[in-house]
């Protein structure tokens, strides 16, 4: 009910959700899915172990979100699905990729693992591809003893794969199979008080995928319930602390604040500043190393284009150059300022003071 949809399942990380939506796809050696490069490994990791290929298609410079124009200039015969992140917690432009998956018929997975709470055009992040995939890790929108997941979907024909891949490929024996007959013992069910004949449970594999152990237990679901009741209130303090820094910094030349698009209602899971080299004379890392040595503001980096790493180059062979404006990102312009709902106004007003300071003890230093 909370994010729109008419089925959700709980799962122990985004990463398993996102392994079963993948095995419910169908991807298989030599399938290809068109990826984000901004994103955490774990996107395009489930892809790799069913055998298929991501493709990585190059991001909006201002949004730092998947670009539609870019995904349907990677489309091929080979193409199966499009795995879109939600970055920081801003939604993709999900219509004109919804569009692009219909023109080819290919599945749409949302990797919403920084989206709890997000809106695009006022639908629930998760609501709109084929399945949804959320993250309750620590660090999330609303966490579950530190790690889980969950699993969401509009569309009934997914559900019965979703729970096999989900719990070990148990499914229920045929309710209108009368006889059975294994190894030389035969068993007849008379009824349906005979709920022990054959047995409990049977298990079948979906076109050669077979399920893991993807549970979530009940202390984590608990307290998941919980966390849900107080997500309206935990986005509403990222959101006005976004806005304050935003505000406190909007002024400041060559930084960028982070940008929210009129489509959406973004979470802020991240506050993502982008450094503008040429305006403000110095490198992102010479700003950085000051905020950080200098000012006492600690920052991250969100996400290394996924084809630099080493086991990607090695399987796949992809190129240094291939999506310019997540380089251009990552290795030049963002940094991650500190986000979440128990920041106080005294660590705002640090932050963006430590901010100005840095920017102007760095400007034109030729660092």
């Amino acid at each position: 009910e909370k994010f729109g949809v008419k089925h959700a399942f709980a799962a122990n990380s985004c990463t398993t959700a996102m392994h079963v939506a993948t095995q419910v796809f169908g991807i298989k050696e030599g399938d290809e899915v068109i990826i984000t490069p901004v994103t955490f490994i774990a996107t395009s990791l489930v892809v790799l172990k069913e055998g298929g290929k991501p493709v990585y298609a190059d991001i909006d410079p201002r949004t730092f979100n998947i670009d539609p124009v870019k995904i349907e200039e990677k489309v091929t015969d080979k193409t199966k699905a499009i795995y879109v992140v939600h970055y920081g917690g801003q939604m993709c432009d999900m219509d004109p990729i919804m569009e692009i998956a219909g023109k080819y018929n290919l599945y749409v997975l949302e990797d919403c693992a920084h989206a709890a709470g997000s809106k695009y055009k006022g639908k629930a992040a998760g609501s709109i591809g084929d399945i949804g995939c959320f993250s309750f890790h620590s660090l999330k929108n609303i966490t579950t003893l530190g790690e889980g997941g969950m699993i969401t979907t509009n569309n009934d024909e997914l559900i019965d794969r979703i729970n096999r891949m989900r719990v070990m490929s148990i499914t229920n024996w045929n309710p209108d199979q009368k006889e059975f007959s294994f190894g030389g013992f035969k068993s007849v069910k008379t009824g349906i008080e005979d709920y022990w004949i054959p047995s409990h449970f049977d298990v079948i594999d979906d076109d050669g995928k077979w399920g893991c152990n993807y549970r979530m237990n009940e202390a984590q679901a608990a307290v998941g319930r919980t966390q849900l009741k107080k997500l309206d209130m935990l986005i509403d303090k990222r959101r006005e602390n976004a806005r304050y820094i935003t505000e406190g910094i909007k002024d400041v030349k060559g930084l960028t604040p982070a940008y929210e698009s009129s489509d959406c209602y973004h979470s802020y899971h991240l506050y993502t500043l982008c450094i503008e080299e040429d305006q403000l004379g110095a490198s992102r890392d010479n700003f950085l190393r000051v905020l950080y040595r200098e000012e006492g503001i600690q920052c991250i980096l969100h996400y290394q284009p996924t084809y630099h790493f080493t086991g990607l180059k090695k399987l796949y062979g992809y190129p240094d150059i291939l999506c310019p404006n997540a380089e251009k990102f990552f290795y030049r312009r963002e940094l991650n300022l500190p986000m979440h709902p128990r920041l106080t106004r005294k660590d705002l007003d640090t932050m963006i003071q430590g901010v100005r300071n840095a920017a102007e003890k760095v400007r034109n230093s030729g660092g």
